[in-house]
């Protein structure tokens, strides 16, 4: 060895020292990285207004029509009734009374309205005058007017789980067991409709044509306690929002096939899907918004998280304006003890019942 080469040995303490570091260091890139699939703060879209439109009573799914201009709300419990707005400028056009529903939809053929309400109520939308009113079985929750045959569904966590309605007549033509608990549900327009089992961590897939479960695309464990669903009916994407873990489940809408997953930044309650922009949106009760592009048909990476408000659990897309709908409301501290296994109850502020609109 020639003797201008030396080699010093670190001593343990040193060595053990750079060792701990370096594994640090490894973690802290590791973590960086994990961030990373995580949406910026920062991006295109904001909160464009917040319109405080007051009104008691409980909600859950908020409607958007675009052909009609009109933003639908259903309210329950206290005064139960849909609430309609205009969908540009969100002042209030009437109710619809005596709806204690979940949900609206809204067959544009017929310029007929239906809410999720037990028994289920039908307007027509160019009067806002009640039509009738139509006796389902099951717990109306989740609602979808499918324009391939111009029928409504009524979704319901126990049996039947789904009541098939034709938006003409208000007549109920059958209904469907789903195996499972439905949430929200997407149409593809070409004879197939697909919804969410939120006690399955799967989607089931209907035939609308023979108005019974065609298949079910299990999520194998990539997610569960699924409760929001969008749908890209070009590229045949379906996205599954999930709560356990929170995480949204991109699957092929023709195979199910598992495409990609990336994190949500809330357990999810509802997601739309932006035709034009192939973008997805996922609300959550914890006040933000994750926006999902898809960047190719087969890949997909998470764009921006919106802080919305607490509650804005529930969204709609206005398609002709790329904007989305929220609502929520503010609510007092909570008093007393929580029932047993149960959560305490908080009251609504008055008038703070908020519609929420985010966009570009």
């Amino acid at each position: 060895m020639p003797t201008d080469c030396v080699i010093e040995f670190m001593p343990e303490n040193d060595f053990m020292r750079v060792i701990t570091l370096s594994l640090l260091a490894g973690l802290a890139v590791c973590a960086n990285a994990a961030t990373s699939r995580m949406a910026p703060a920062d991006g295109p879209y904001h909160i464009l207004q917040t319109a405080k439109v007051g009104g008691d009573g409980g909600f859950d799914y908020v409607y958007a029509d675009p052909d009609g201009r009109r933003l639908y709300i259903a309210r329950s419990r206290q005064n139960p009734r849909v609430s309609v707005f205009d969908l540009d400028t969100l002042a209030a056009i009437t109710e619809i009374p005596k709806a204690s529903a979940h949900g609206v939809a809204v067959d544009p053929k017929s310029h007929h309205g239906f809410a999720s309400s037990k028994p289920v109520a039908m307007w027509d939308t160019k009067t806002n005058q009640p039509i009738k009113t139509i006796d389902v079985d099951g717990g109306p929750d989740g609602i979808l007017c499918d324009a391939f045959n111009h029928r409504i569904y009524i979704f319901s966590h126990g049996a039947p789980n789904a009541t098939v309605i034709d938006a003409a007549t208000g007549n109920v033509l059958g209904t469907i067991d789903l195996g499972g608990a439905p949430e929200q549900a997407q149409s593809d327009g070409k004879g197939h409709i697909y919804v969410d089992l939120e006690d399955k961590g799967a989607v089931g897939v209907i035939d609308a044509k023979a108005m019974k479960l065609e298949t079910t695309y299990s999520l194998n464990g990539k997610g569960d306690g699924c409760a929001g669903l969008g749908l890209d009916i070009k590229n045949h994407v379906l996205f599954v929002a999930c709560r356990e873990p929170q995480v949204m489940v991109m699957l092929d809408s023709r195979t199910g096939k598992y495409l990609a997953d990336v994190p949500l930044a809330g357990g999810s309650d509802g997601v739309v899907f932006n035709a034009k922009t192939k973008e997805a949106f996922s609300s959550h009760g914890n006040g933000t918004l994750t926006i999902v592009k898809e960047t190719s048909p087969t890949t997909f990476e998470v764009e921006q998280e919106v802080k919305t408000m607490t509650g804005a659990k529930t969204c709609t897309l206005d398609p002709k304006t790329g904007k989305v709908y929220l609502i929520a409301a503010e609510y007092a501290a909570p008093t007393g003890d929580a029932p047993a296994g149960g959560r305490q109850r908080r009251a609504m502020i008055p008038g703070s019942f908020s519609i929420v609109v985010v966009g570009k």
